[in-house]
C-alpha cells in the first residue's frame, strides 16, 4: 500500500488528540505476560526515562518503583542525560501509547499539552503512525498483591535462566553514534605495509602552501596528511603542495584540477567547494592505496549533479530550532557526509512558526529565537561546504476555530480540519511574505523543495477533494497548486536570488504534471521520484512501484516523462532517490547492496537530471552506498565496477575489497527478490524484536511503521502469506 493511500484511509488526528474518556476504541488491556499494568509500566519505561519521573507518573516513591524493577530482575536503572531525554521521544511515546492515558504520557515526557499536540500533528505525521489512542486507565501505584509478586517472580527466573550476567554488562549508551559520527578526528588507520607504485608520487615529508584566500583548506588537508596517513610535513621541504583558486576553471557548481608531479602538487579550485571536492577526491586516492600517494598527472573533474542534499540521520523533525543545543548536523558529521558527496541537508519549516503575520497575528511566535537559532546553523554549515534547505509543506491546515473571524478563507475539510484557501489572494500573500521574510533573515539558506499534494492538508486539493471549497470546487488543480507554487517563488526570489526553488512533484497525477510543469519557474527545478511506475513481477505477484524503493532500480517511465516535460520547458529536473535504506527496510542505516545503487546512479547520468535529494527522513548515515553514488556526481566518471572496486578498497582494504565486492553483489541480487507489493509501511520488519510474539490473535490492526502488532494478512498486502516468506 502507498504511503498517501495509507494516512488518507486513516483515522482523524482529533481521535489521538481527545482524552482517553471519549476515545472511541476499547480499553487497551495489559499486557497478558505481566503482573500487572504497574509492572508493564516498570519494564517498558526502564531503560527511557529516570526513576523520579517514573515515580512522579506512577505517584509512589522512586524507591518503590526501584523495588518493582528489583522483582522483575532487571538490570541497574540507568540514568539519562537531558539529551539522550530529548532525543528518545518517539519511542516513550510509542511504549506507552496504548498504556497510558494523554495527562500521563505528557508527564512522563516532561512536557505541556501544546507540546505534544504540536508534535503529533506536525512530527512527520506522527499521529497516524500511533494510530487512534485507546482508552488507558492511569497507572497509579499500589503495593503488589501476592499473585502479582509471584509472577515477578517468574518472569525475574526467566531472565537470570537465559541472560544471566550478560544482564549486568555495561551496553554502549543510547545515542553514542552520535557522538561518533560527530568526530572530526580522523580515524583512518595508514596501511604500513603498503608502498607507492611506480605511476605514484609518495607526499611524504612534502609541504603545503596555498594563497590565503583558501589557507584554511590547506591546512584542513595538512592536518589530514598528518593524522590520517602519517605523512608529517617538513619545514624544510621543496616539494610541495600548493592550493590556489582558479574561476576560470567553469561554471559548474564544483569543479578542480590536479596536476601531480614529481617535484610539486598544484590544487586548483574553481570555488570554495571545488577546492573542498579536490581534497576529497586525494584523500579518496590516499585511502585506496593505503598512504600518502598520488597518481602522476592531471585529473579535472567538475559537478554534474547538484545540489545533492539529505536528511540528517539522527535530527529531530518536529520543532529543532527551539532546541539548539540538540545539534542536528555536528561538524564531523558534515565532514563525513561532504566526504561522502552531499552538498546539503535539509530540515522541515513549518510556515506559521517561522515568521511574524500581520494578516494572522496567532503565527509567528518563537519566530525570532528560530530564525536566529537557523541562521547560526546556516553559517556554521557553510564552514563544511554544504547548505541547508527548507521543507515546505503549506499553508497547514487548521481547525474550525481558526476561521470564526476569517470565514472567506475557510477552504476543503479533511478529517476535522480546514484548508487555508489559496484560492484568496491574501493567503498566497502570506505566504510569499513569509519565505521572503526568512530569507531574509537567514540569506546563506540554500533554498527550499516543497510538497504540494501530500498527506497533511494544505491547499484544497492537496486530498483530492475540493468539494467542500466555494472557491477551489470550481477550479483546476493545476491552477490552485501552481499558485501556491508561484508564491513560493516569488517570496524567495524577493530576498533571494539564487536559492533554489524545487517544486516535487509528489501526489501529482498525470493530468496534473502535464499542465504544471511546463509551468514552472525556468529558474526553479522540477523533483521526481526516480522508480516509480516502474512495472515488476516477483514471487508470481505483478506490482508497479508508487513508493521509494531500492530493490526496484530507477528511473522509471514516470520520472523520465516528467523529466522531459521539465527539460523542454527549460526547467532542470532532479530525481528524488534513496541510497541508503527505505521502508523495505528501515531498522538498518543502510542496505549494503552496492551494484543496486551503482546501477541507479549509472540511470541517473544517462537521463541527465541536474541533482538529487539522496533521502526522505530515513537514509542520512554516511555510508558506503553513499561513497558509490558520489563518484557518478562528478564527471567523467569510471565505469560502475571500477567504481565499485575503489570504493570497496577505500573502505575495507585492498585484501578485503574482492570479499566486500562479492557481498554486495550477491545482497543486490537478494535484494531484488523483495516482495515489493507488500504493505511496507506496517511490516514487522522495521522493528525486529521490538514487535511483540504473540501466542494468541490479538485482533488489533497495524497503524503505519509504529505498531505492526499481529496483523499477518495485512502485512502482506497483494501477496499470499507463504509467497512472503518465500520472497523474504
Amino acid at each position: 500500500m502507498r504511503r498517501r493511500t495509507f494516512l488518507l484511509a486513516g483515522g482523524s488526528l482529533a481521535g489521538c488528540l481527545r482524552s482517553s474518556q471519549a476515545a472511541a476504541p476499547p480499553e487497551s488491556a495489559p499486557e497478558p505476560h505481566f503482573p500487572d499494568r504497574l509492572h508493564q509500566f516498570v519494564w517498558r519505561n526502564w531503560e527511557l526515562a529516570n526513576t523520579g519521573r517514573l515515580a512522579q507518573v506512577a505517584h509512589c516513591r522512586p524507591e518503590a518503583i526501584l523495588e518493582i524493577g528489583r522483582s522483575l530482575g532487571l538490570p541497574r536503572k540507568p540514568q539519562l542525560s537531558a539529551d539522550q531525554l530529548r532525543r528518545i521521544y518517539i519511542t516513550v511515546i510509542r511504549q506507552n501509547w496504548r498504556l497510558l492515558p494523554n495527562d500521563q504520557l505528557i508527564e512522563l515526557l516532561g512536557w505541556t499539552r501544546e507540546k505534544f499536540e504540536f508534535t503529533l500533528k506536525e512530527d512527520d505525521f506522527l499521529s497516524e503512525k500511533l494510530g487512534a489512542k485507546p482508552a488507558c486507565p492511569p497507572v497509579i501505584y499500589a503495593p503488589p498483591d501476592a499473585k502479582a509478586r509471584q509472577r515477578a517472580a517468574e518472569i525475574r527466573r526467566t531472565l537470570q535462566t537465559h541472560l544471566g550476567r550478560e544482564l549486568e554488562r555495561e551496553g554502549e549508551p543510547p545515542f553514542q553514534f552520535v557522538q561518533r559520527l560527530s568526530d572530526l578526528h580522523f580515524r583512518l588507520a595508514r596501511d604500513r605495509a603498503a608502498h607507492a607504485s611506480p605511476d605514484q608520487v609518495d607526499l611524504t615529508g612534502w609541504s603545503v602552501r596555498a594563497e590565503n584566500s583558501v589557507r584554511r583548506l590547506a591546512d584542513r588537508f595538512a592536518a589530514y596528511l598528518q593524522e590520517a596517513m602519517g605523512a608529517v610535513p617538513n619545514g624544510a621541504a621543496r616539494k610541495t603542495i600548493l592550493f590556489r583558486m582558479e574561476p576560470a576553471l567553469g561554471v559548474a557548481a564544483e569543479a578542480f584540477r590536479l596536476s601531480v608531479e614529481d617535484s610539486h602538487v598544484e590544487v586548483a579550485g574553481n570555488s570554495h567547494n571545488g577546492l573542498l571536492q579536490a581534497i576529497y577526491w586525494m584523500q579518496h586516492e590516499m585511502e585506496e592505496s593505503g598512504g600518502p600517494f598520488l597518481k602522476r598527472g592531471r585529473v579535472e573533474r567538475r559537478s554534474v549533479f547538484h545540489p545533492r542534499y539529505l536528511y540528517s540521520y539522527f535530527a529531530l523533525y518536529g520543532d529543532p530550532l527551539l532546541e539548539p543545543e540538540i545539534d542536528p548536523f555536528p561538524d564531523g558529521y558534515l565532514e563525513k557526509l561532504g566526504k561522502a558527496g552531499i552538498s546539503g541537508v535539509w530540515m522541515q519549516c513549518v510556515l506559521n512558526t517561522m515568521a511574524p503575520s500581520r494578516m494572522f497575528p496567532e503565527f509567528g511566535k518563537g519566530a525570532d529565537e528560530r530564525l536566529a537559532n537557523l541562521s547560526r546553523l546556516v553559517e556554521r554549515v557553510k564552514r563544511t561546504g554544504l547548505k541547508v534547505y527548507l521543507y515546505l509543506n503549506e499553508p497547514r491546515a487548521m481547525p474550525a476555530r481558526f476561521f470564526q473571524s476569517r470565514p472567506e478563507m475557510k477552504g476543503a475539510e479533511s478529517r476535522g480540519l480546514y484548508s487555508i484557501c489559496t484560492s484568496v489572494p491574501a493567503v498566497r500573500e502570506w505566504i510569499s511574505d513569509g519565505l521572503a521574510h526568512i530569507f531574509e533573515r537567514v540569506p546563506e539558506l540554500g533554498g527550499v523543495f516543497s510538497i504540494t499534494m501530500s498527506e497533511n492538508l494544505t491547499n484544497c486539493f492537496s486530498h483530492f477533494h475540493p468539494e467542500s471549497c466555494p472557491r477551489c470546487s470550481r477550479r483546476k488543480s493545476w491552477e490552485v497548486v501552481g499558485e501556491v507554487l508561484d508564491a513560493i517563488h516569488s517570496g524567495v526570489r524577493r530576498s533571494s536570488p539564487t536559492a533554489e526553488v524545487i517544486a516535487w512533484d509528489w501526489g501529482w497525477p498525470e493530468e496534473m504534471c502535464r499542465n504544471l510543469i511546463p509551468k514552472l519557474p525556468h529558474d526553479s527545478r522540477s523533483l521526481s521520484v526516480s522508480e516509480w511506475s516502474i512495472p515488476i513481477e516477483r514471487g508470481g505477484v505483478k506490482a508497479e512501484v508508487g513508493e521509494y524503493s531500492i530493490s526496484v532500480v530507477g528511473p522509471g517511465p514516470r520520472a523520465t516523462a516528467n523529466w522531459a516535460l521539465a527539460k523542454s520547458a527549460g526547467v532542470r529536473p532532479m530525481a528524488k532517490t534513496q541510497f541508503n535504506n527505505t521502508w523495505e527496510i528501515s531498522a538498518v542505516p543502510y542496505i549494503p547492496v552496492g551494484h543496486l545503487i551503482a546501477r541507479h546512479c549509472a540511470g541517473l547520468v544517462r537521463a541527465g537530471v541536474s541533482g538529487v535529494m539522496a533521502s526522505w527522513t530515513l537514509g542520512g548515515y554516511p555510508s558506503p552506498n553513499l561513497e558509490i553514488a558520489r563518484e557518478f556526481y562528478f564527471s567523467p566518471a569510471d565505469s560502475p565496477e571500477r567504481i565499485l572496486e575503489r570504493v570497496a578498497a577505500r573502505r575495507y582494504g585492498r585484501k578485503a575489497a574482492p570479499l566486500v565486492l562479492e557481498a554486495w553483489k550477491g545482497f543486490s541480487e537478494a535484494f531484488e527478490e523483495f516482495p515489493y507489493g507488500v504493505s511496507i509501511y506496517i511490516l514487522p520488519m522495521q522493528h525486529g524484536p521490538a514487535n511483540l510474539l504473540r501466542a494468541r490473535p490479538t485482533g488489533i490492526h497495524s497503524s503505519m511503521i509504529l505498531f505492526p502488532q499481529d496483523d499477518y494478512k495485512s502485512w502482506c498486502g497483494r501477496y499470499p502469506p507463504e509467497a512472503v516468506q518465500s520472497q523474504c
